[in-house]
């Protein structure tokens, strides 16, 4: 049967399948449709109907990513939103954080909130911090602000409690009464999404969920209805942020758990891979038309972090959600970020795109400004008859013109600029991936550089000889990876509990017992009894006494407490490189993942021709490689007729249907037995 993936990104939808039995593999691309986005999804569909001959009564699961969530939040698009909070909190929204990142700013503002101060109801209600409900909300007073509600057309209602999170059970009494007096209206309580405590991030992260909830209800219907009709019949999945996928059914109730949907896809893939390879810290970059995505993947498992910042940057706080998210930093720079000369006269390259429309100058409908796309078109790399396996034919002379002001201000030829533009979206990147490593405490000289998506690979070379990694590999449909990730995750559930206890011997008993009842909920979630299926993980939030903020630290199946003082200590150190090995620990919160040990996407051993390179070549191409070596008559080969295991020494380029690798000189690159191509430093990277 076959295994079918979408994904929408800023630029293009990318599809993947693949037929477990027969190992045909099914792949399709189309320009993302912005106003809605199931269409672009349909497209390559019928594409992959068409040109691949998919029989979509055979494809047994399906499972989607995209930016939907991430895009009405970011964008402002979602539906008129209200919250529902303790009386006295109403403004938390505003107030936020005082450790706001633009320290010695006096102008500073917080960010504007979601729900405007009119549309934030207070009520007298309260559960204390040991969860015993003092006083339940005045029904009385629920049926006036309901009446409000109505009268102001509100579309979806975000309730908040204080220590909710330690008994929720006044936002269910507060549910049931807005169901019955607004049965059209969406209600959101924040228990139901995080169990975590903190009420400002809190209340943010059911604000967010109540705010998109509607449109992605209506969303997923759409899909699922055009889906049906395509004959797509089987299970719909949806990729969430946590690394894992979900029944569209479960992902509707908390749409905020799709937020990064397509980009933990690639870092899903990416620890596929280094099963395949043999490594278990792997450095994945996802590198699309409109952003640049970086994770990291220690001992084989992504890190998954459950204080994820919306908009965040060095001015703004931006938004905190408590949803969990795989560890990903994102940046403005993609194939279509568009170069330009700042107001100090300096190349800036991003973080404003050209998307997918009007798109880079180069693809001819309509883009008047320089993009990353059209400097690499302009030095060589990509080919203007083959783009996107032919799907588009690129205008070389278009985007020549384009560069031709930059070039005159700049002062340099076409050529220069082109690669000045290149260099810039370079260092952009490497700052972003020494975000993920060297601030974090990791040496990316211990990691394999995994790089996909339909710009990456162009960059592979060049990001791996300057941070010294390990090896640089691109794997397989790397320009549609994220689709291929989607396939090589696993159903997933994420438990998180707030739980303060000082670690000591008293406190594992009851360690245990909370465990179990996680446990339990995850058994709930998957609909089925047993552990059989089921691998679980176990971390848990310490401190040490006096402390503000948590680390998290993974534990083992036997819950010893030198064991767990012992990780937290390294764990600690690793973070902040230092730790307090006589101090006392605080244990803040319990963290238990539920995956259900499903089948994956395989990666067989390709059946090897006896090709020899000269089958690959199928021409040659002038490269510009910059002021040192300039012009380079470089080979052209086709991936998946390179021989393999051998060695091929660079400068070239190796061309497949959805990108194109750049191998520099003093480099070569290897197509294992398994496809995965792997690109080295004469000499070592």
């Amino acid at each position: 049967m076959i295994r079918l993936a979408t994904d929408v990104g800023g630029t293009f939808t990318d599809l993947l399948g693949y037929d477990e039995q027969t190992g045909k593999v099914y792949s399709a691309k189309s320009l993302t449709t912005v106003l809605n986005q199931s269409d672009g999804v349909m497209n390559t569909i019928k594409t992959a109907i068409k040109v691949d001959g998919l029989n979509t009564q055979n494809v047994d699961f399906f499972v989607h990513g995209g930016t939907t969530v991430i895009n009405a939040i970011t964008e402002r698009k979602g539906v008129k939103t209200a919250l529902i909070t303790t009386n006295g909190f109403r403004d938390v929204l505003e107030i936020g954080r005082g450790n706001r990142p633009d320290l010695y700013n006096l102008k500073f503002r917080s960010p504007q909130a979601y729900v405007n101060r009119q549309l934030r109801f207070e009520i007298d209600e309260f559960t204390d911090s040991e969860g015993q409900s003092v006083s339940e909300p005045n029904v009385s007073e629920l049926k006036k602000i309901a009446a409000e509600l109505k009268k102001m057309k509100v579309e979806s209602v975000a309730i908040m409690f204080i220590q909710s999170y330690a008994n929720p059970h006044n936002e269910q009494v507060c549910k049931q009464i807005l169901e019955a007096h607004l049965p059209n209206v969406s209600i959101s309580c924040s228990h139901e999404i995080t169990r975590l405590w903190r009420e400002y991030e809190r209340s943010n992260t059911v604000v967010l969920n109540a705010y998109v909830k509607p449109i992605i209800n209506k969303y997923f219907h759409s899909l699922e209805q055009a889906l049906d009709a395509q004959s797509l019949t089987c299970p719909h999945y949806a990729m969430l942020s946590n690394g894992g996928v979900a029944l569209f059914k479960q992902a509707v109730e908390t749409p905020l758990n799709l937020i990064e949907s397509g980009p933990s896809a690639g870092i899903a893939g990416a620890a596929r891979i280094g099963e395949l390879i043999g490594e278990k810290n792997i450095l994945a970059f996802d590198v699309g038309g409109t952003t640049a995505k970086c994770s990291i993947i220690v001992g084989g498992k992504p890190i998954v972090f459950s204080d994820y910042k919306i908009e965040w940057t060095r001015l703004s706080p931006g938004y905190p959600v408590q949803v969990p998210v795989v560890d990903i930093v994102e940046i403005g720079a993609g194939g279509g970020s568009i170069a330009y000369i700042d107001e100090q006269n300096t190349l800036k390259v991003g973080p404003k795109s050209a998307g997918a429309s009007p798109g880079p100058v180069c693809y001819g409908l309509g883009g008047t400004e320089p993009t990353v796309t059209d400097a690499k078109l302009i030095t060589g790399v990509l080919d203007a008859e083959n783009f996107a396996g032919g799907e588009f034919k690129l205008n070389l002379s278009s985007a020549r013109a384009a560069m031709v002001k930059l070039a005159e201000q700049l002062e340099l030829s076409v050529a220069e600029t082109a690669q000045a533009i290149i260099a810039v979206a370079e260092a952009n990147m490497i700052n972003a991936l020494k975000l993920v490593t060297i601030q974090r405490g990791y040496d990316p000289r211990e990691f394999t550089l995994v790089i996909s998506g339909g710009a990456g690979p162009m960059f592979a070379a060049s990001l791996g000889k300057e941070l010294n990694v390990k090896q640089v590999v691109i794997p397989p449909h790397a320009g549609i990876f994220s689709a291929w990730g989607m396939l090589a995750a696993r159903p997933r559930v994420d438990l998180r509990k707030t739980w303060f206890k000082k670690l000591n011997q008293n406190a594992i008993s009851s360690l245990h017992s909370l465990i179990d009842t996680l446990k339990q909920e995850a058994r709930a979630y998957f609909e089925i009894s047993n552990d059989q299926n089921i691998d679980f993980q176990v971390s848990l939030q310490l401190r040490y006494q006096g402390q503000e903020h948590s680390v998290t630290t993974r534990i083992h199946s036997d819950i010893l407490t030198d064991d767990i003082k012992h990780a937290f200590h390294q764990a600690h150190k690793t973070a902040y490189s230092f730790n307090l090995t006589d101090a006392a620990i605080e244990i803040t919160g319990v963290h238990v993942v539920g995956e259900l040990d499903s089948q994956v996407i395989t990666n067989p051993d390709i059946k090897d021709e006896n090709w020899q390179i000269e089958d690959a070549i199928v021409g040659h191409r002038e490269v510009y490689l910059g002021a040192d070596m300039g012009w380079r008559k470089c080979r052209i080969l086709l991936r998946d007729k390179m021989p393999l295991n051998l060695a091929i020494d660079g400068p070239l380029l190796v061309e497949e249907p959805t990108t194109t690798t750049l191998v520099l000189q003093n480099q070569q690159i290897i197509r294992n037995s398994r496809g995965i191509l792997i690109l080295k430093t004469i000499g070592g990277i």
